[in-house]
């Protein structure tokens, strides 16, 4: 086992804290990690995807959990795998897809780690209709403040509080997790525009169960009856073999020639041509590197990649980007065959994207607010796209029934993920505005990603906080699994 002692950030670059690391490549060494750590405690971390402080400790111990990452056989009768927490969802997707298996959920980042997915619950566009990611564990082996390995099954308390409890209660090794059927290894894809808002909501409130997974992409620097504009994107699982022999498509290769691609290309050529204005700010350097990067189109446009540019993005650059998108999107169109990665791991193709958003890194605000509060989502739309803020990534989706986990973030209606930049002005001013706006409406900001929030609203939003702390207590966890998000928010 390696140790080392590190410079640790979130995914988004901010707030970075001092940890010593310990990497255990088997269970015995992680219960020595527990078992002798120090009075500022020990977190376990997978992948760093975490946007904000939830996988730092500082001064303390940090378990990097990704030198655990077995995957077990296949249960066929039963639909079910093993596998360690440090597997990521990406590599999991790719053993289990030449097999006809999916995992259970895929969010946006298929870096997250199995433990991680757990410990956040995360959840994807398809949530209506399957849940988060811990509705589909059938078991979890936990490491807790004892030392101890214990096997937690769904419906206890310790599950619930495991489940989005953000490694609080402490390490979680290994699961077996319920899988899905994948009929193709390819997507059926729709994608179409929207004017404002009120048309995107529209658009995927009836958007029917054909087509289970949802999002919409909204420009937030568009203004007056433009505000809150959108691409709207759709799939579905293709039924098996929908290509005639010799054509199939391996599921992890990138079509060699799409009429997407050409006429992506040409759009973008035309729209960075008459802004030359621009030139002289780099903002159209920088527009340009972006729309290379895949930040304005799915990884199976097949762009360009040109590199991510190191500089922060500017309101200019970021609204060029926005334009660009909007404008090359198709009005409707639908009927596309996509690869299963491209559909839902397409955000993972421009990495190192932080970057733009200049030395201070990002803040991610994730948010969710019920169906009868559409109100409040739209006064957040309109204050956020007032303030200008150059905002590089909005996604917009529908949320089904709510999660087991005390601490899990869904509940039934719209969650809106933001990206800004950490050094905006007036950054804190703004979202404690909106936190106050979403608290009102009975809605939740994300733990999982959260950088920044007080601890009286994390305790107004999330109503079982009492309990958590509580179990906590009582499993010796207050002292021995800490987090610097858990010292923030008084978790």
């Amino acid at each position: 086992m390696s140790v080392d002692t590190v410079s640790l950030t979130g995914w988004g670059r901010t707030a970075p804290t001092t940890a010593v690391r310990f990497r255990p490549r088997s269970q015995q060494e992680a219960v020595a990690v527990v078992r002798g750590r120090g009075p500022r405690g020990a977190l376990a971390r997978g992948s760093g995807r975490a946007p904000g402080d939830a996988a730092q400790n500082a001064g303390g111990s940090v378990l990097d959990m990704t030198g655990l990452a077995r995957i077990g056989a296949v249960d066929p009768a039963a639909g079910t795998v093993r596998c360690e927490a440090g597997v990521s969802l990406e590599r999991l997707l790719r053993v289990l897809l030449p097999l006809g298996w999916l995992p259970p959920v895929l969010p946006e980042a298929g870096g997250i780690t199995v433990g991680g997915a757990i410990g956040s619950d995360v959840h994807g566009s398809g949530h209506p209709a399957d849940g988060s990611f811990t509705r589909h564990v059938g078991a979890l082996e936990l490491l807790t403040a004892d030392g101890e390995v214990r096997t937690v099954l769904p419906g206890t308390a310790l599950f619930e509080a495991t489940a989005g409890g953000l490694g609080l209660t402490g390490v979680i090794l290994s699961a077996t997790l319920r899988l899905r059927r994948a009929p193709c290894a390819r997507m059926l894809v729709s994608t179409e525009r929207a004017g404002d808002l009120d048309e995107v909501l529209a658009r995927l409130t009836t958007g029917g169960d054909r087509q289970p997974y949802a999002s919409a992409w909204l420009d937030l620097l568009a203004r007056g009856r433009a505000t809150g504009r959108g691409i709207i994107t759709r799939g579905e699982h293709a039924p098996p073999d929908p290509y005639p022999a010799g054509e199939h498509t391996p599921p992890f290769v990138r079509p060699a020639h799409d009429r997407r691609i050409h006429s992506a290309q040409r759009t973008t050529a035309g729209l960075l041509t008459k802004a030359g204005a621009l030139t002289k700010t780099g903002a159209l350097t920088r527009a340009g590197a972006l729309a290379g990067a895949g930040l304005w189109a799915p990884a199976a446009a097949g762009l360009p990649a040109l590199p991510v540019p190191s500089g922060p993005l500017g309101r200019a650059s970021a609204a060029l980007c926005h334009e660009i998108r909007y404008r090359s999107a198709p009005r409707a169109r639908g009927g596309e065959s996509w690869p299963v990665p491209a559909f839902f791991l397409a955000p993972d193709a421009a990495p190192g994207t932080a970057r733009l958003h200049g030395g201070g890194g990002l803040v991610r605000y994730r948010f969710s607010v019920g169906y009868d509060h559409t109100e409040t989502l739209h006064r957040v739309v309109r204050r956020i796209a007032a303030h200008r803020a150059p905002v590089l990534r909005a996604v917009l989706r529908r949320l089904g029934a709510a999660d087991p986990g005390w601490l899990s973030f869904a509940s039934p209606g719209w969650v809106l993920s933001l990206d800004l930049p950490a050094a905006l002005p007036s950054l804190a001013r703004l979202l404690d505005g909106v936190d106050e706006e979403v608290a009102a409406a009975g809605g939740r900001v994300c733990l999982a990603a959260d950088s920044r929030m007080r601890p009286e609203t994390a305790a107004a939003m999330y109503p079982r906080l009492a309990e958590f702390r509580a179990l906590r207590e009582a499993l010796g966890a207050t002292d021995a699994f800490r987090s610097d998000l858990a010292r923030r928010l008084g978790l």
